[in-house]
């Protein structure tokens, strides 16, 4: 996520830190390069000529330039001033004090709105709500099958009545949520090529009928600049509450991120991060500064190992340490924990400093995984759970099994056994015996 945009910034502060005492043009040389790497981003050339000029009269003061550290203290500043550019704390969905909350998802075709509705759907829906799909999008072809086929994902309901009138269906929606208990009602609207009048006559109308408690713009973020001109043209007619960044995870410069707050007024709500239905998370204004600037964001990767993994299962993961019952079954499971929190290269991305130019190289193989999981399950049950038995012949049946040669199935074994001695002292290390962190981490 934003690998240029960190490189050029972390370079910018390269600067500052080589630099014993700072004088104000060395500040304002730096950031110079921060305001290029900015607008490389392609960030709105009004954010950017706002926000360097907050930062620069801030780092220009008598009490950085004077202090000790002047270079940490630049590096905090920036930090501090990309938060209030995206809106200093989370925004949570609101929730109608009075069940359903309707939220209303709107944006261009292709922006990735009705995957996102069932995003949110399934969200929500961990979270104990029980949410309804509306599909509106009477235009484009195959939209309310497609729809259909998330919610099936998801296990959420899909309300569709074909082609009619969206106010009509929306009415009738709400009518149905009411009687069947959905507390939560995400209604699918039509997307266009383009902003057209058509177009928000109709979402103004399907908006009326609906009374949402969100009306929520979803924006792809590789458009960059022309994200930040949709957003405004959306609010401008529609009053927007919020906004959900898509495609997060791709060849994106950041620029829609750091523009769309401050332009609209309204914050980012959510972010997509994946074409899976679970890649939707939060947004935190604090944590995306600290990826921006290489610090990586550990409190994100300590609530997915929390999502992936329940107490019970460290406690008997734990226990199997603790007894040297750890074997390549729970080993294999393992892995599909892991898998479950994410691709891997986001994963090493929110660790501090992985996400650096230092790093942007070392390219994961998520093959790598795979391969381990077709050697386990290659194996009988019995050599899963006693390891010790598998002699030469064995390991060249399971290598024609598998695809995988013998010496990457010496390998998996050995990496099992420092993995079972490693946490095992873990384990016995640990607070009142009790393991802290899962498996990995």
């Amino acid at each position: 996520m934003f690998e240029g945009l960190v490189d050029k910034i972390s370079s910018a502060f390269k600067k500052f830190r080589n630099s014993g005492k700072l004088t104000e043009s060395d500040v304002k040389a730096g950031m110079r390069e921060i305001k290029l790497a900015l607008l490389e981003a392609d960030v709105n050339f009004k954010v950017v000529k706002d926000f360097i000029a907050k930062t620069t009269e801030r780092a220009v003061g008598a009490d950085v330039l004077e202090s000790l550290m002047p270079a940490q203290q630049i590096v905090k500043i920036v930090h501090e001033e990309l938060i209030a550019l995206m809106g200093t704390e989370n925004s949570k969905l609101v929730i109608a004090p009075k069940p359903p909350t309707v939220v209303l998802m709107c944006g261009l075709q292709g922006s990735g709105k009705t995957t996102h509705s069932g995003k949110l759907a399934l969200m929500y829906k961990k979270q104990g709500k029980s949410p309804l799909l509306v599909a509106c999008d009477i235009y484009r072809p195959a939209a309310i099958k497609q729809l259909q086929v998330v919610g099936e994902k998801a296990g959420v309901k899909v309300f569709e009545k074909g082609t009619q009138d969206p106010v009509k269906t929306v009415n009738e929606a709400l009518r149905y949520a009411r009687e069947y208990g959905h507390d939560l009602v995400i209604v699918d609207t039509a997307g266009r090529l383009h902003i057209d009048e058509a177009l928000m006559e109709e979402l103004r109308r399907v908006k009326e009928a609906a009374t949402p408690t969100e009306t929520l713009l979803v924006v792809d973020a590789m458009t960059g600049q022309d994200a930040v001109n949709v957003a405004q043209s959306f609010n401008d007619l529609l009053d927007i509450t919020g906004v959900i960044l898509t495609k997060l995870d791709g060849d994106t410069r950041g620029g829609a991120a750091l523009s769309v707050r401050h332009i609209t007024g309204k914050p980012i709500k959510f972010i997509g991060t994946g074409e899976k239905l679970e890649n939707l998370e939060p947004f935190y204004p604090d944590r995306m500064a600290s990826r921006i600037l290489g610090m990586g964001d550990v409190l994100s990767l300590i609530e997915k190992a929390q999502t992936a993994y329940d107490e019970k299962q460290a406690e008997e993961l734990e226990k199997k340490f603790r007894e040297n019952s750890f074997t390549l079954e729970d080993y294999l499971q393992q892995f599909a924990q892991l898998r479950s929190m994410g691709s891997l290269e986001q994963l090493v991305g929110m660790i501090p400093g992985m996400n650096s130019s230092k790093f942007k190289d070392a390219k994961i193989d998520e093959r790598a995984m795979g391969w381990m999981e077709a050697i386990i399950l290659s194996m009988t049950p019995y050599e899963r759970v006693h390891p010790e038995v598998l002699n030469s012949s064995r390991k060249k049946r399971i290598s024609a099994g598998c695809g995988r040669p013998v010496e990457e199935i010496n390998r998996l074994l050995k990496q099992f056994e420092q993995t079972k001695d490693l946490m095992k002292k873990f384990t016995k290390k640990g607070k009142k015996g009790r393991m802290k962190i899962p498996f990995g981490f």
